[in-house]
């Protein structure tokens, strides 16, 4: 339990003895609009109710009451039907540095999960296709809530689903024998296939004897039969491949990978099952799961060809994925567009008997400044395409800052800048949000962006490196855990920087609920520009020894803080920058 937890538990406990009743919670302490106002507030609107007074009336009379005057409580007001508490930001140092000293990496985390199993599947590719810069906002997104459910104390299980099935890929296959045969292919052989794909796209798409060869390809990839099949195995490894390699580029690690070649077959026979027992049945030759009643539509599994839909490869890889992990939750990843399908799906698996509690997080679009991206037409930019030449800029503006660096130091920085740019960008706004990504405003050191926290946590280090200490910590006393000065931490900005510590916390559960990487997104910029104002206007290394003492242990506790935070949206912090 963080050290504002406490206090607030402590708060609550006084004014519900107070009231005589357990009336107030922890949730109801916030923080003012304003901290002219006040470090918590308890709105007393609620409180009415229960006691028949006026809100005003309830805050006056608690303000007065001289119980409430104790511990961390430095100062307690009303305002209108507000009752506001300014704490001791001495007393609150003291406890806030050494938990954030002793927890280093875990400062922040909590074990409200109680080690509940949680699947996150994202990154849901499609081989024969390239992964693109709206591709990125899955990946990072997923990655950051995965990261979010560890540290509030979930056993999260990351995984990938990829579509290797499917028209997208006869297609390809399609085009790559009728266009490219005995053509030599690209040295990157996952790009080659996002080149194809388009090429089968466009080519396909007014040309109906062509549309017919591609479901005749289409069957004998099913069959698993043929020279078809034996392309398709050839060419799915290359996608494959390209897939492991950009995720190991950009830190991404999975539990497990499905595959819907996998579970197809299941899934038909599964479909046979489910008409037997009355939750599917046929309509018109279809076979459809009829969700009318709850206002949900109807649901297609099979088309009256006989051809597949999503849901007969969704259904039973949602069984194995419950039975394999024997999970709490599951949560999918996927875009916006797909909110009724998967009200669908859930209601589908309900009336299965799974009763474990299913989401979909859905977020909106990513699109360059120029426009929209559509894979089918070639309208995106590559992943690949994007890589190399964002790599490119951000190593020429690293070698413009440190043209007596080796050329292997700028690389490392270039990548953990352009890395860090590309999480960040994708997870700083609401997943509800469109995001217009744009490069170059993304890579620079100012505003809200990855680089200007990186930079704050590298001012930091160095600030520790003209200190003469390889870390913030004062070496322990053989007695005493901890000691410095804690009363010199007594400046306005001081204690800004302190409450603001020690609300980090309070910021990791909130993202966990809400599976908002963008709220530890906006903490770690409001931070890093706390501490930036602070360094302008407050001696640090100039100051007298043990105000410098005092001082150096606080930035200490602001650079892990960032470093934790920038860890939770797989953002890597360096020495220099």
């Amino acid at each position: 339990m963080s050290s504002l937890e406490k206090i607030k538990q402590q708060i609550i406990k006084v004014i519900n003895q107070v009231l005589g009743k357990d009336l107030v919670k922890e949730s109801d302490l916030i923080s003012p609009p304003d901290a002219k106002m006040g470090d918590l507030s308890l709105a007393c609107f609620n409180l009415s109710k229960e006691l028949k007074k006026s809100p005003i009336e309830i805050a006056l009379t608690l303000a007065k009451n001289p119980k409430l005057s104790f511990g961390f409580a430095q100062n307690i007001i009303n305002v209108g039907p507000y009752l506001n508490f300014t704490l001791d930001k001495t007393k609150i140092a003291g406890e806030l540095l050494k938990e954030i000293q002793k927890e280093k990496g875990k400062y922040g985390q909590n074990t409200s999960g109680k080690k509940q199993k949680v699947m996150i599947e994202y990154s849901n590719g499609n081989t024969h296709k390239e992964l693109h810069v709206g591709h990125l906002r899955n990946i990072c997104y997923g990655d950051a809530v995965n990261r979010l459910l560890s540290a509030n104390g979930y056993a999260a299980i990351p995984v990938s689903y990829i579509n290797d099935f499917g028209i997208h890929v006869a297609k390809t296959l399609w085009a790559l024998e009728k266009f490219y045969k005995g053509k030599a292919t690209l040295k990157n052989k996952g790009t080659f296939l996002g080149e194809v794909y388009v090429k089968g796209s466009l080519e396909s798409e007014n040309d109906e004897a062509a549309k017919q060869e591609i479901n005749q390809l289409m069957a004998q990839i099913e069959s698993r039969k043929g020279a078809g099949y034996k392309l398709w195995q050839t060419t799915r490894k290359w996608s494959i491949d390209q897939f492991a390699r950009i995720y190991k580029q950009l830190g991404i690690k999975f539990k497990d990978t499905f595959y819907e070649s996998e579970v197809i077959d299941e899934g038909r026979k599964l479909v046979g099952q489910l008409v037997k027992a009355g939750v599917l049945k046929e309509s018109q030759g279809a076979i459809i799961a009829d969700l009318e009643k709850i206002n949900l539509g109807v649901l297609v599994f099979l088309r009256s060809d006989g051809t597949a839909l999503y849901p007969v490869a969704d259904l039973p890889l949602a069984v194995k994925k419950f039975k394999k992990y024997k999970l709490d939750r599951s949560i999918y990843v996927v875009d916006v567009r797909q909110g009724q399908y998967f009200k669908q799906l859930f209601k589908v698996l309900e009336s299965m008997g799974y009763k474990q509690e299913m989401i979909h997080l859905g977020y909106e679009f990513v699109k360059l400044p120029s426009g929209m991206m559509a894979s089918r037409t070639g309208k995106v930019i590559t992943f690949e395409a994007f890589w190399e030449e964002a790599y490119r800029r951000a190593t020429e503006e690293t070698k413009k800052r440190h043209e007596g660096w080796p050329i292997k130091k700028i690389e490392v920085v270039a990548k953990k800048i352009l890395i860090g740019a590309m999480k960040f960008e994708m997870t700083k706004v609401s997943r509800t949000a469109v995001i217009t990504f744009d490069i170059e405003k993304a890579l620079r050191f100012e505003g809200f962006t990855a680089a200007y926290i990186q930079y704050t946590y590298a001012r930091m280090r160095s600030i520790a490196r003209k200190a003469g200490i390889s870390n913030f910590s004062r070496k322990r006393d053989p007695d005493q855990r901890w000691q410095f000065p804690i009363s010199n931490l007594n400046h306005l900005k001081e204690h800004g920087l302190i409450m603001k510590l020690a609300k980090y916390p309070e910021a990791v559960k909130r993202a966990g609920v809400e599976y908002e990487p963008s709220e530890i997104a906006k903490y770690l910029f409001e931070l890093a520009q706390e501490f930036n104002d602070y360094y302008h206007e407050v001696p640090v290394l100039k100051a007298e020894p043990e105000i410098r003492a005092a001082r150096l242990v606080l930035i200490g506790a602001v650079s892990q803080v960032l470093a934790n935070g920038l860890d939770l949206l797989g953002i890597e912090t360096m020495e220099e920058m």
